[in-house]
């Protein structure tokens, strides 16, 4: 019998091939915290007797989730972090550099490698065709420490969608579709793996919205087959040499497949508060909102921003409501800024933060007052998710988002598109 995408990589680490239910001890290509999670991990490492890393050179502390820091514990956390990355040899990656997720797809993980981080939508990098899943930092500070982990090999949850995307329909509106589908627990510790024509004809980046989302379904991680749009994609970011085919076998053997029509699609919005709380956008059109935030490790992405630009170019944004632009990493930003996509924005009304996290997490840059609505496109809109339990989200494409930033409520960008 064939292997899927996850037991393929796994069974590369750990010499033998292996089968979905195993208990397995793999070697581990890449360790990842980041500044929410990261102090704990180093903490933890120490306790083991630990000075460094394994390998320091494939272990990265990122400072993305409060960048810049606004309060003083948090600058501590920091702190700790750059001091164990200066006397450890790990690698840094500052305030100003991004997101995590994004930051590993532009410049560190390869197809076939393992990645284990200590953050839930590690799952990300996925879309290169490597197996990445978010641990807890004890966990992820062992693989630190050793450069192996242990985990149950999970079984696979094939996701097939063909055909072509309606007007006005993102990858984001599948994969919320898809959530909605399997519900919050419905892939809990499976690898969900995406394939067919829609998904092969999509951009990486595209890829690693899907990705980012299968931990909002339970999902130990998401997969992508590593083939020509990967490669593409490496070569673009001057990491050619690092690509390899990757595909499942013919013959693999799933525990369900779930075929989806990318034409019956529509634009899809989760309401609040759960991610799997999905409907129609014809449901949600006409809701007030008091911010909008355009962003994140799920769409703050060079071809989100230019969606949202082209929609909003020439318009400004409704004056009882905020627009938050955050781009996912510096290179984003750069190119954003070169292609004059950041110019349109801000000349519209919008406020462009610095490359990170932003208000997702809820710890600056966007914090909800009481009773506020606020209509995103990052990953997770549970009670609290944005700094205040009064609060409400709603999540979108960017598509979505942009035209609703000009509506002053959630409204349904196929009218202009």
């Amino acid at each position: 019998m064939g292997r899927t995408l996850a037991e393929k990589i796994l069974g590369e680490h750990c010499d033998r091939k292996v089968a979905a239910g195993e208990l397995i001890v793999v070697a581990v290509d890449w360790v990842m915290v980041q500044d929410g999670t990261g102090p704990l991990a180093v903490e933890q490492i120490r306790k083991l007797g630990r000075t460094k890393p394994k390998t320091p050179g494939r272990t990265i502390l990122f400072l993305d989730h409060a960048a810049p820091s606004p309060r003083r514990e948090l600058s501590c956390a920091h702190q700790v972090l750059r001091e164990f990355a200066w006397s450890s040899g790990a690698i840094l990656s500052e305030i100003s550099e991004g997101v995590c997720h994004q930051r590993l797809l532009e410049d560190y993980i390869s197809p076939g490698e393992i990645l284990v981080g200590a953050d839930s939508h590690t799952c990300t990098s996925g879309a290169l065709g490597a197996f990445a899943t978010g641990m807890g930092s004890t966990d992820v500070a062992v693989a630190m420490a050793l450069g192996r982990t242990w985990m149950r090999a999970p079984e696979t949850i094939k996701i097939e969608v063909d055909g072509h995307f309606p007007r006005g329909v993102y990858p984001k509106d599948l994969i919320l579709y898809i959530i909605g589908l399997l519900g919050a627990d419905g892939a809990t510790y499976r690898a969900l793996e995406f394939s067919g024509e829609t998904v092969s004809a999509l951009e990486l980046t595209d890829r690693a919205t899907l990705c980012n989302m299968a931990v909002e379904a339970g999902a130990k991680t998401g997969l992508v087959a590593a083939d020509e749009v990967t490669q593409k994609y490496l070569t673009k970011q001057g990491r050619g040499d690092s690509f390899r085919p990757l595909q499942a076998d013919p013959d693999a053997h799933y525990e369900r497949v779930v075929n989806i029509d990318a034409a019956a699609l529509e634009p899809t919005i989760s309401f609040p508060h759960t991610v799997d709380n999905t409907k129609p956008i014809s449901q949600a059109v006409g809701k007030k909102i008091d911010q909008v935030f355009i962003g994140t490790c799920t769409n703050g992405r060079l071809k989100d921003l230019e969606v949202a630009a082209r929609i909003i170019e020439g318009k400004m944004i409704h004056p009882r409501l905020r627009l938050v632009v955050t781009p996912a990493s510096r290179t984003v930003y750069l190119e954003a800024l070169k292609r004059g996509y950041l110019g349109i924005l801000a000349e519209a009304g919008a406020a462009v933060t610095n490359p990170g996290c932003g208000a997702c997490v809820g710890v600056h840059q966007g914090i909800l007052g009481d009773g506020e609505v606020c209509l995103t496109t990052q990953n997770r809109n549970f009670k609290g998710r944005m700094g205040n339990p009064d609060g409400s989200i709603y999540l979108c494409s960017p598509a979505v988002a942009a035209y609703s930033a000009i509506c002053g409520e959630i409204a349904d960008p196929r009218e202009i598109l």
